[in-house]
C-alpha cells in the first residue's frame, strides 16, 4: 500500500487541482502496465517530475525517482524520499545509487530520470548523460521516452515561481518503449532522436506567444539558446568552483 507514497500521489492530484492546471495526456498506453523500465524524461522546470509521476499512477505504476543526495539535508524532504522509493544520487559518487537503480529495475519497478541530469534554459534537449542507456542494458528493461511541456512556465531557472491558481496547460506525451541493446552510444543516439521528435511535436501543437521567455529561441521565445545556455552553465560551474576553494 505504502501510505507515504499514496499521499504524495493524493497531495499532486490535490494540487493539480487547486492551481487549475490542466494536463493533457498522451501515449499513456506506452508506460508499461507491468515490470521495470526506465523513464526518460526532459527536464525544463523545478516542477515536471509532478505531471510525470501522475502520468505513471494513472497506468497503475508508481514512478521512483533519482534524486540529488543534497536534498537529504531537508529532513521532511529525506523523510519522503526513505519512504516513496526514492534512489539518493551522489554526483561524486554515483556507483551505490547505479546499483540500487538496477536492483529496483529488476524487481519491477518503474524509475525515473533526466538524461540531460540538470534543468535546460533554453527549454531544447542538453546533451544527455548514459545512465539511462546503461541501466536499462544492464537490467534488461526498455527505455520509455516521456516530454513534459508547460511545467517551465510555473517554475524554472532563473524566473519566478508561479505557484498559485494559474490554470497553465501541461502536456505529457510518452513515446513507444525502446527495447535496448548495447553499445550504448547508439541507445543514447536513438533515445535523444525520440525524444526530440515527441519534443517537437508537442511544442508546435502547443500556444507560443511570441517573446515570451518560456518559448525557446527557435520558436520566437526570449529563451537563451542552447550555445548561450551552455555559456552560462560553464560560467556558474567556475563559480560554483571558485567559492568552494576559497571555503576551503
Amino acid at each position: 500500500m505504502e501510505p507515504v507514497f499514496r499521499s504524495l500521489e493524493i497531495a499532486g492530484r490535490t494540487v493539480v487541482r487547486a492551481t487549475g492546471t490542466r494536463i493533457d495526456y498522451q501515449g499513456l498506453e506506452n508506460i508499461p502496465a507491468t515490470g521495470g523500465a526506465v523513464i526518460a524524461i526532459n527536464h525544463t522546470s523545478y516542477v515536471d517530475f509532478l505531471p510525470a509521476a501522475l502520468a505513471a499512477m494513472h497506468r497503475g505504476r508508481r514512478m521512483r525517482f533519482m534524486i540529488k543526495s543534497e536534498m537529504q539535508k531537508i529532513k521532511p524532504v529525506n523523510y519522503l524520499i526513505r519512504h516513496s522509493g526514492a534512489i539518493p544520487v551522489d554526483r561524486a559518487a554515483g556507483g551505490s545509487a547505479y546499483s540500487a537503480a538496477v536492483d529496483q529495475l529488476r524487481a519491477g519497478e518503474v524509475i525515473g530520470m533526466y538524461p540531460e541530469a540538470t534543468i535546460s534554459r533554453s527549454f531544447e534537449l542538453k546533451e544527455f548523460k548514459t545512465g539511462a542507456a546503461r541501466m536499462a542494458i544492464d537490467a534488461r528493461v526498455p527505455i520509455v521516452p516521456l516530454i513534459v511541456w508547460g511545467a517551465q512556465r510555473i517554475w524554472t531557472k532563473d524566473h519566478p515561481k508561479r505557484l498559485g491558481r494559474n490554470e497553465i496547460p501541461i502536456t505529457v506525451a510518452v513515446g513507444s518503449p525502446m527495447d535496448v541493446a548495447e553499445p550504448v552510444d547508439r541507445v543514447m543516439a536513438d533515445l535523444r532522436a525520440e525524444m526530440t521528435e515527441i519534443l517537437h511535436r508537442v511544442q508546435e501543437e502547443y500556444p507560443h506567444p511570441a517573446g515570451a521567455y518560456w518559448v525557446p529561441h527557435r520558436l520566437g521565445g526570449t529563451a537563451p539558446t542552447p550555445h548561450e545556455a551552455r555559456v552560462r552553465e560553464e560560467a556558474e560551474r567556475a563559480e560554483r568552483a571558485r567559492r568552494q576553494t576559497e571555503n576551503g
